[in-house]
């Protein structure tokens, strides 16, 4: 006979303390705090050469780049969480009593996996939706070349764009950079499973 394990819900305040002890990372959704598996070599070189880039082209602008260990808190949707990638405008907004949380990205992106892939389209893009300051989202594919775009208009509407072709550039209107799918996609190597 198995017992039924009980769910244990955590205020943020709970999840901070624990997160900044732990040597491993953790999501914070809703109460829950889920650990976060590493990634692929794919994954790695992907946000490595999205970031890589997005820092050399906004050096001297009012912008910094962050990748993967910056955390970000959602307070519309109590949600803790690191994206892959994130542009923030300086000056750098933290949540409140941190200084080690941000609240005001301009652009996220994350790079897929087939295991957050979903997520990512749906329920994540829907709490990045809720942050004021945000303007574009996005998602990175790591098993083929694909890019997928969002974003805001003045109306609250985003906008889809999506890109497939290495000669063809990502132009970030957020932040007012193009990028070369063939940039993105250096060294990544599609003959690898996850």
């Amino acid at each position: 006979m198995t017992l039924a394990q009980e769910t244990r819900y955590y205020s943020p305040e709970e999840y901070l303390e624990l997160e900044v002890n732990s040597e491993i990372r953790h999501e914070y959704i809703n109460g829950l705090i889920i650990p976060m598996t590493g990634g692929t070599p794919n994954h790695n070189q992907l946000a490595l050469n999205f970031s890589g880039t997005l820092n050399y082209l906004l050096k001297r602008q009012p912008y910094q780049v962050f990748v993967t260990d910056q955390r970000l808190w959602i307070p519309a949707t109590k949600i803790h969480t690191y994206p892959d990638i994130m542009v923030v405008k300086i000056p750098l907004e933290y949540e409140q009593g941190r200084k080690d949380t941000l609240v005001n990205p301009v652009m996220i992106a994350e790079v897929l996996s087939k295991s957050t892939k979903s997520y990512d389209r749906d329920e994540k893009f829907a709490a990045y939706r809720t942050i004021p300051s945000l303007q574009e989202y996005i998602l990175i594919d790591q098993y083929t070349m694909h890019v997928e775009q969002y974003f805001k208009t003045d109306n609250n509407k985003w906008i889809f764009s999506e890109f497939t072709d290495a000669d063809v550039s990502l132009n970030l209107a957020s932040i007012s950079c193009q990028i070369m799918l063939s940039d993105i996609y250096d060294k990544v190597n599609y003959n690898t499973e996850e």
